[in-house]
């Protein structure tokens, strides 16, 4: 896949990978054995800031002075187990607008590819709060590293709504980054950890059965201040397949509603789903 490289450092209009080395963590595993889904975040996010700190000062600039995600797109390929070997990024720009623009992503295992992303991001002045367009200058350079591919189909989405389940969230000091609010990446962690919590309190399997998240979307839709009053993270089951179980959340405040984020996702397990199983995810499906 083609993206875009040092080539920004010269001026040259020539499109060519930006290839980011990230190593894995011990800690990145999951209960399972594999790399944790939460934690292709981190690596989508290191590629990111790799990025745009090795191209022109214009785009350290423009990552300085504020960049907000506003939307990630994560396809699980293949479970990769935990190696010294680091794991390969290939990033592009995928889209580019007046005030916003996108990141596609491949990430390789060694030779093999094992997860697919998008990132939406806008341009924000932190001095004054507030959304603002790229400048020119800001459009030639992420416009040199254009190269749209084929995108990613969306998962459809339903409203959280009605007797769904809901996981008080604390959020932690340590959750927050250089632009005061909650890192993007923690809230992959917040969704994962309400829908541990509905699958063991509500369904049940046991510890050993083998289920894997394939995709999973979240839009970004006000940032997450730090007080020590919990959230709430409200999980839906949204669509139940033979293998497979999708799940809907929102992250929000319990006593304003106001909603900080959306989120779904795909799980797909190595086993069909059991009568018990179905019943018990059905439980959460929204009434119509």
């Amino acid at each position: 896949m083609v993206g875009c490289g040092p080539d920004l450092l010269t001026g040259s209009t020539t499109v060519s990978p930006y290839t980011h080395s990230c190593p894995m963590r011990w800690g990145d595993m999951d209960a399972q054995g594999h790399i944790n889904n939460a934690a292709y975040l981190d690596y989508l996010q290191e590629a990111r800031v790799g990025f745009l700190l090795s191209a022109s000062p214009v785009l350290h600039q423009l990552l300085d002075s504020g960049v907000l995600v506003v939307n990630h797109q994560v396809e699980y390929l293949k479970p990769v187990a935990f190696s010294d070997r680091p794991l390969i990024v290939n990033l592009w720009v995928d889209a580019l607008g007046g005030s916003r623009f996108s990141i596609g992503y491949d990430v390789y295992d060694g030779d093999d590819l094992a997860a697919r992303a998008r990132t939406g991001l806008v341009p924000f002045a932190l001095a004054s709060n507030a959304l603002r367009r790229l400048t020119t200058e800001e459009r030639d350079l992420l416009g040199r590293a254009l190269a749209p591919a084929e995108p990613l189909r969306p998962v459809p989405k339903i409203a959280v709504r009605g007797d769904h389940h809901r996981y008080p969230l604390t959020v932690r000091w340590s959750d927050f980054d250089s632009y005061g609010h909650v890192n993007n990446v923690k809230y992959y962690d917040y969704v994962q950890e309400a829908r541990i919590s509905l699958v063991s309190s509500t369904v049940g399997w046991e510890p050993e059965a083998v289920w894997m998240v394939v995709r999973q979307d979240l839009e970004y839709l006000k940032p997450i201040d730090f007080r020590t009053q919990p959230y709430e993270v409200g999980t839906a089951v949204s669509a139940i397949g033979n293998r497979s179980f999708t799940v809907a959340a929102e992250v929000s405040d319990p006593e304003s509603s106001t909603v900080f984020a959306t989120a779904r996702t795909v799980v797909v397990g190595e086993s069909p789903l059991t009568d018990d199983q179905r019943a018990a995810l059905g439980r959460w499906v929204p009434r119509v």
